[in-house]
């Protein structure tokens, strides 16, 4: 771990570099997409601006994702301060999403701590012992066409709208601040270029980055074999190791990404900032898996729906089936 520290420091013109090399151009592309509306253009030429306007708000969610974990910054106030303004360019409550991934971080493949954070995932034994309404709503919540066809907007437009059952006074006030300035930003919107015209522009860009975002944070602990373990058997390093990919993608994916498919290295050291996670890559040999997730190998996780415990892996329905 004393490697790793030595990549765990925020550089702030790195930092703020960031910043304008992903707010600008996101923004940017917004102010096109109206204009191509304005000047009658047909919708479609809009929706192909929408995707490159998408990454860029990948982009931008996982910066704001380092303000959480402290690491983007070296001063606490200016991590809340700047995860805040980006959570409402993103959707998300800065405060109540800095609880819920923390949570992740310190429960991540704890098969005893599976609370909030986490992508939905039952054992064997345990999807076979629940309720036929509870198979029925596991199945319906690991089909890919919830997960990333409608799960997209429905977690950030109403999800993240309303505060967790076990949120506390700061969580909840996190989440009815940035539903304010959301708020604001709408009626701001309504008032200048019409609503409609900006849900016509907002609505298809925070589909396509939802999508991909929910897409790499599924990949990023839903792939074989996994990692997931009782509490006395649990250990966060192996959780780290195991448990969490390293999803090999092409450069300028990865740069879009910002890095976040290098997520063993993330969970190994959560105040690396994504700007350092491949030097840190680069010079620890230990930590270059040759067991890296790729994009086509990515794609077989969607069909992994429970942990086996006997077999210590993700398998399918069909695999149960089979075993039944």
């Amino acid at each position: 771990m004393s490697l790793l520290n030595q990549y765990a420091s925020p550089v702030r013109w790195r930092a703020i570099w960031q910043l304008v090399n992903t707010i600008v151009p996101y923004v940017a592309i917004l102010v096109l997409m109206y204009l191509t509306i304005r000047a009658g253009y047909p919708y479609w030429v809009t929706l192909l601006a929408a995707i490159p306007a998408a990454a860029f708000l990948v982009r931008l969610f996982v910066i704001f994702h380092d303000c959480s974990h402290g690491s983007l910054f070296a001063s606490r106030r200016a991590n809340r301060i700047v995860g805040t303004i980006l959570g409402v360019l993103s959707f998300t409550a800065y405060g109540s999403w800095q609880h819920g991934h923390g949570i992740h971080h310190s429960t991540s493949g704890n098969l005893d701590r599976r609370t909030i954070g986490e992508v939905w995932t039952l054992t064997v034994e345990e999807y076979r012992r629940s309720p036929w309404y509870t198979r029925w709503a596991y199945r319906i919540y690991r089909n890919p066409v919830f997960m990333f066809g409608i799960a997209p907007l429905l977690l950030f437009v109403v999800v993240q709208r309303v505060p967790h059952r076990l949120s506390k006074k700061r969580q909840i006030r996190s989440v009815w601040i940035t539903n304010l300035f959301i708020i604001g930003i709408v009626v701001l919107a309504a008032f200048t270029i019409g609503l409609p015209t900006y849900l016509k522009i907002q609505l298809p860009v925070m589909y396509l980055a939802g999508m991909a975002g929910i897409w790499l944070f599924y990949v990023q602990h839903q792939f074989d074999p996994g990692y997931w373990e009782r509490a006395e058997e649990w250990n966060s390093v192996d959780a780290a190791i195991e448990g969490s990919s390293y999803y090999k993608l092409p450069r300028v994916l990865q740069w879009f990404s910002a890095n976040i498919g290098l997520h063993h290295v993330h969970h190994l050291r959560p105040r690396i900032p994504n700007y350092n996670l491949q030097r840190c890559l680069d010079a620890i040999p230990e930590l270059q898996i040759d067991d890296h997730l790729t994009i086509r190998r990515s794609l077989a996780s969607v069909r992994l729906n429970l942990w086996d415990e006997t077999a210590r892996q993700l398998i399918g329905f069909g695999a149960l089936r089979t075993s039944a």
